[in-house]
Formats: C-alpha cells, sequence, structure tokens
C-alpha cells in the first residue's frame, strides 16, 4: 500500500503538480522534469470530505498516451494531519506514475482525463526528460 505524506495532501486536494497548472481552454497543462527509466509521480488525486471522511475517488482515463514512455496508477492511502478541521485522516487515493523508456531524452506528453460526480476535467502533462542529476521532480 502506498502512503503519501502530509506535504503531498495540499497537492492531492488541489490536484496540482509541482509547477502551477496554466489554464488553456477545459485543458490544465502541467510541465514536469523526468530521468529516463524512472519512475516520476505527476499526480494524486483524493477526496477528502467536510467531517473528514473519503469521499469517492474519480475515474482516471488515459485519453492521450505517451509517445516515450508508460503512465500507471496506483491505489493508495494518503495520511493527513491537521488539514482544516481534520486534526488526523487517512483517506484512499489514487497516484498517477510516468515512466520515461530509458533510451529517452526530450519532451514526451500525454492526456488525462479525470472524472468524478459526471464531471469531466482533462489535464495535459509535457514532461521534460533530461540525464542531468536533480532533473526528476517530486510532489
Amino acid at each position: 500500500m502506498l502512503t503519501i505524506g502530509r506535504t503531498g495532501f495540499a497537492l492531492a486536494v488541489l490536484c496540482l503538480s509541482a509547477l502551477a497548472a496554466r489554464a488553456q481552454g477545459d485543458i490544465a497543462e502541467r510541465q514536469l522534469h523526468a530521468q529516463p527509466g524512472r519512475d516520476l509521480r505527476v499526480a494524486v488525486y483524493a477526496d477528502i470530505r467536510s467531517d473528514c471522511t473519503a469521499g469517492p475517488l474519480p475515474a482516471i482515463r488515459l485519453a492521450a498516451p505517451p509517445a516515450h514512455g508508460a503512465v500507471n496508477v496506483k491505489r493508495g492511502t494518503l495520511k493527513a494531519t491537521n488539514f482544516k478541521q481534520c486534526l488526523a485522516a487517512e483517506v484512499p487515493a489514487l497516484v498517477v506514475f510516468y515512466r520515461p523508456v530509458a533510451d529517452f531524452t526530450g519532451v514526451d506528453a500525454f492526456d488525462l482525463e479525470i472524472t468524478l460526480s459526471g464531471r469531466k476535467k482533462r489535464e495535459r502533462f509535457k514532461v521534460n526528460v533530461s540525464t542531468q542529476a536533480g532533473s526528476g521532480q517530486h510532489i
């Protein structure tokens, strides 16, 4: 089981990457950095209600696959402390990972479609894959 710490919680609720999303029409765009052949956590999706219980998880669909890598979704548990009125909460979460192929450097992109309560949202992830040390980005 995957556990996401408190720092990931605020990002999970807002569904933001480490860099701010830029809205383009109805598509949110995120810029990320990765290293070839290494997993990069690109998004965490969770829902915590005002009574500190878990809300429903969204459906995630790969709308446009990456040309030079793979996208995987894993189920985990988000542990949050001192968030709003919730002193301690554990809720289920979906964590999205991108892994570029081992010999690729350059820019790759993929789109996710997130559906929750009948509402659809599309997110585009542009990933700069580089062998430079420290180019991996974690949220």
